[in-house]
């Protein structure tokens, strides 16, 4: 039986090992390899090299194929001194991967050299537990929840779509939810809106939806400001560094200004809006497709465009719709999948069907066309009503 000297000798003759300064060269270059941390967790909680995977060797052979479909991909592996990588490249030779090599003297090596580490911080054994699922996801894993629990996240109204909205992004743990309502809990409220209990009818919707999210999820934090949205405080609030704005709104003034304040400040804006039994969503993201004035360039009359106090809604329906637009700010957040931009998704409750429309740009547009100087908030109600 050969000792482990004597394998790792026989392995480094058939498994190439890559020195420190060509990996780094390489991981700076146009097409960087994928690069694999295969320590343990605790180890990769500590420090780890930038842009790298965890995958840990003991899981290896389960996971790589999610990790990495392609094994054509070049993979470069690493340890801490250079060891168990060469036994993880070695796996990944044997299952067909054809370019793979192993970090020479691993992390260790890497460190006195002095060449850049991520120290940033892993997550606690608390967070691993609330996010175990999500650990268990390659398209987010450790790396995406943690940019979860960096993020911020903006909600325009505490209503029937921003209530499943938050209450999701809460749960998946967004480290920072922004919610932006000036109106009380009704009873009618109750219906659709899931934030919000009987027992707090009659508080501001803006604490008792912080209530219910601390309650589901007191890791994160809760920003509320209980005021109208408006040409006045609009800079203010959307100045302070979102990621992405969640529309929840339910009148014509309101979208105007959260599009305009999306494009002023380059902010995705995920829109969602529903009637009795029909339900849309879509994402606007300035510089990337359409904004909602490349859609609606003038409000329609208010007869036309009734709210749901006056024409209704199922309420099972925003929430529906809510949790689309959680999924969108989700995928954008994580840079997962396929965003709906340039797309719009129509959803027909009765016929239980999706319909999805192309949105193009409007290249006259007066907001969002590419070289227009951003034109200014306007007064947004006499803008509609003028309109109308």
């Amino acid at each position: 039986m050969s000792s482990l000297q004597e394998l790792l000798k026989q392995l480094r003759e058939r498994v190439a090992e890559i020195e420190p300064e060509a990996a780094q060269a390489l991981l700076e270059g146009e097409t960087p390899p994928v690069l694999l941390d295969v320590r343990e967790a605790d180890e990769w909680e500590s420090e780890r090299l930038p842009g790298a995977v965890h995958l840990s060797r003991g899981r290896l052979e389960l996971r790589i194929e999610s990790v990495v479909p392609d094994r054509e991909t070049r993979v470069v592996l690493y340890c801490a001194a250079g060891n168990r990588s060469l036994l993880a490249a070695d796996s990944l030779a044997r299952l067909g991967y054809r370019d793979v090599a192993s970090l020479a003297g691993g992390v260790q090596r890497w460190k006195n050299e002095g060449r850049p580490l991520d120290e940033s911080r892993g997550l606690g054994a608390d967070e691993r537990r609330r996010y175990a699922r999500h650990l268990a996801i390659p398209e987010v894993g450790e790396e995406g929840q943690q940019r979860l629990l960096d993020s911020r996240v903006l909600l325009i109204g505490a209503g029937g779509l921003g209530s499943p909205a938050a209450y999701y992004l809460a749960a998946a743990g967004v480290g920072r939810l922004g919610i932006v309502d000036h109106d009380l809990v009704d009873e009618s409220n109750l219906q659709r809106q899931v934030l919000h209990a009987t027992s707090r009818i009659g508080r501001p919707k803006v604490e008792s939806a912080r209530q219910a999210l601390l309650d589901l999820n007191p890791t994160i934090e809760v920003a509320t400001w209980q005021e109208r949205l408006g040409s006045d405080n609009v800079e203010r609030i959307f100045s302070e560094g979102w990621d992405v704005v969640v529309d929840g709104c339910d009148n014509f003034p309101t979208r105007y200004l959260v599009n305009d304040a999306c494009v002023r400040f380059g902010i995705p804006n995920v829109h969602g809006s529903v009637y009795r039994f029909d339900g849309q969503a879509t994402v606007f993201w300035p510089g990337r497709g359409p904004c909602y004035r490349c859609l609606y360039p003038q409000p329609p009359p208010p007869e036309l465009a009734p709210n749901c106090a006056e024409a209704g809604v199922l309420g099972v329906l925003p929430g529906v719709v809510g949790l689309l637009e959680a999924v969108e700010t989700l995928k954008i957040l994580l840079g997962a999948g396929d965003p709906l931009v340039g797309r719009l998704l129509v959803y027909d409750a009765l016929a239980s069907s999706f319909t999805e429309l192309k949105l193009r740009r409007d290249p006259s547009c007066s907001y969002c066309a590419e070289g227009t100087e951003f034109p200014g908030f306007v007064d947004y109600e006499q803008f509609c009503s003028a309109s109308g």
